[in-house]
C-alpha cells in the first residue's frame, strides 16, 4: 500500500534516530519514496549520508545551505504525510507552541497534508504536565500521535517514552492509507457508556450500559482522521491509545464535561446512556437496613442532548441515541424533532443481540430530513462504520 506514497520524514535529535534508519531501509522497501529533514542535533547521533544513502535521496538539513534558500514550501507541498520519527519533547513543543526557528519547523508550518508523530523520550519527560499539554494541542489540530513502547530507556531506567517501533510504523501506514481519512482536521465529542448515580457511599442507580457502542464510533471516528474527545461512563471497556478519553462517573459529570467540550466540536454523537433521574440527596453514610421499605426521592438529571440542541452551531452536526422497548420508530422521531438533532440512532431490546452488553447490534437511523435506514444484526463495530459513513454524508450532501 507504501507503493509510490510521498513521506516526508522528519527526524529530531534522539538518540532513537538509529531506529529511524531501519525505519528508512523498511520504507524504501515497502515501495514509498522518502525525503527527510533533520535537525542540527539529529545529526549528532546519525550523519545525513546514511540517510542520504537508505533514502536514496538529498537529506535537507538547513533553512540556508551553502548560499542558497531551501525551498520549504515545495518539500511541504511534495508530500502524502509527514512523519515525525523521533519526536523530542522540545520539537513536540515547538510544533505546539508555533515556534519556527529551523526548516524542520518551517516545513512543518507549511504542510497541506496530515502529520503523524512518534514520540521518543524518558519516562520522567513523558509524564511531565507540559508534553502532556502540548500533545493535546496538536491532536485538537488533528496531529496524529503514535503510541509510545514501555522497557529499557536510553538513561538506564525502564518505563514509557521509547520510540514506536519500525514495524509498527510501517504497519500503521498502511493501514492508513488503506483507510478513508474523510474527518481529517474534524473534532468529534462522543459520550458512552453509564453513568452511576449515588445513593449513598456504596450504592448507585445505573443501567446495563456497557459503552461498547460509543468507544466503536470514536474508534472508528479516530481511524478515519478525527480529533476524538471520548467522555466515557464507568465502564471495564479497552479504548484505543490516542484517543482523548475523560472518565466521568455521574450524569452532571458527564454534563459538565460534554459542555466543557461542545464549542469547538464540528461532530457531537451522544451515545451515553445517561441517567434520567438521580437522587434528590446522597447520604453521607451508608444507609443501614431498617423497616420493611425505603423511598428516595429523585430528581431529573439535566438533558444534555436537549441542551446541545438549543445552543447548537450551524458548522455542527448532532448525534442522539434512542434505546426503545415499545414504539420504537415513533419514539424516535419525536425525540429527534424534540431535542432539535440531526440525526437520531434507534435500537430495540426486543430485537435479540441488540442493545446493552452484546458485541452487537441491530439500528435504524433517523435524519431530520425525513431520511430513515434500517441495518441488519451486525458487529458494533461495522455498525459504527455505517453510523460514521451516514453522518459523513449527511454533513457533505
Amino acid at each position: 500500500m507504501l507503493k509510490g506514497k510521498k513521506i516526508l520524514l522528519g527526524i529530531t535529535g534522539s538518540i532513537a534516530v538509529y531506529k529511524t534508519a531501519f525505519l528508512v531501509r523498511d520504507l524504501i522497501r515497502e515501495g514509498a519514496e522518502v525525503k527527510i529533514i533533520m535537525t542540527k542535533d539529529a545529526t549528532n547521533f546519525v550523519t545525513p549520508l546514511t540517510f542520504s544513502t537508505l533514502s536514496k535521496n538529498k537529506v535537507h538539513t538547513e533553512l540556508f545551505n551553502e548560499g542558497l534558500w531551501e525551498n520549504h514550501v515545495l518539500l511541504a507541498r511534495w508530500a502524502d504525510i509527514f512523519l515525525v520519527a523521533p519526536a523530542t519533547f522540545n520539537s513536540i513543543a515547538k510544533m505546539a507552541s508555533g515556534i519556527c526557528d529551523n526548516l524542520f519547523l518551517t516545513v512543518y508550518f507549511s504542510l497541506q497534508c496530515p502529520t503523524i508523530v512518534a514520540p521518543a523520550m524518558d519516562d520522567d519527560m513523558w509524564k511531565q504536565p507540559a508534553i502532556v499539554k502540548n500533545i493535546q494541542t496538536l491532536k485538537n489540530r488533528g496531529v496524529i500521535f503514535l503510541p509510545v513502547g514501555k522497557g529499557e530507556l536510553a538513561s538506564g531506567l525502564s518505563g514509557e517514552g521509547r520510540m514506536c517501533e519500525p514495524e509498527m510504523i510501517v504497519n500503521f501506514l498502511n493501514e492508513f492509507f488503506l483507510s478513508t481519512k474523510d474527518f481529517i482536521a474534524s473534532k468529534v465529542v462522543i459520550s458512552a457508556g453509564p453513568t452511576q448515580e449515588a445513593i449513598d457511599p456504596v450504592r448507585y442507580i445505573s443501567n446495563h450500559s456497557s459503552g461498547k457502542m460509543g468507544i466503536a464510533i470514536a474508534e472508528e471516528f479516530y481511524k478515519r482522521g478525527a480529533s476524538v474527545t471520548l467522555i466515557l461512563g464507568p465502564t471495564n471497556e479497552p479504548v484505543t491509545q490516542g484517543i482523548t478519553t475523560l472518565n466521568v462517573t455521574s450524569a452532571e459529570e458527564m454534563y459538565n464535561s460534554v459542555m466543557n467540550f461542545s464549542t469547538e466540536a464540528d461532530v457531537l454523537c451522544m451515545a451515553a446512556a445517561v441517567a434520567d433521574y438521580t437522587p434528590e440527596q446522597v447520604a453521607i453514610q451508608k444507609i443501614k437496613k431498617s423497616g420493611d421499605s425505603l423511598q428516595l426521592q429523585l430528581k431529573k438529571t439535566r438533558d444534555i442532548l436537549h441542551a446541545l440542541g438549543v445552543k447548537k452551531a450551524s458548522h455542527q452536526t448532532l448525534i442522539g441515541f434512542a434505546l426503545e422497548t415499545e414504539n420504537e420508530a415513533d419514539n424516535a422521531r419525536k425525540k429527534l424533532s424534540e431535542k432539535n438533532a440531526d440525526m437520531i440512532v434507534m435500537n430495540s431490546l426486543r430485537d435479540t443481540g441488540s442493545g446493552f452488553g452484546f458485541d452487537t447490534n441491530k439500528i435504524v437511523i433517523f435524519e431530520k430530513n425525513g431520511k430513515e435506514a434500517s441495518f441488519p444484526l451486525q458487529s458494533k463495530k461495522e455498525a459504527a462504520k455505517d453510523i460514521v459513513d451516514f453522518i459523513h454524508r449527511y454533513r457533505h450532501e
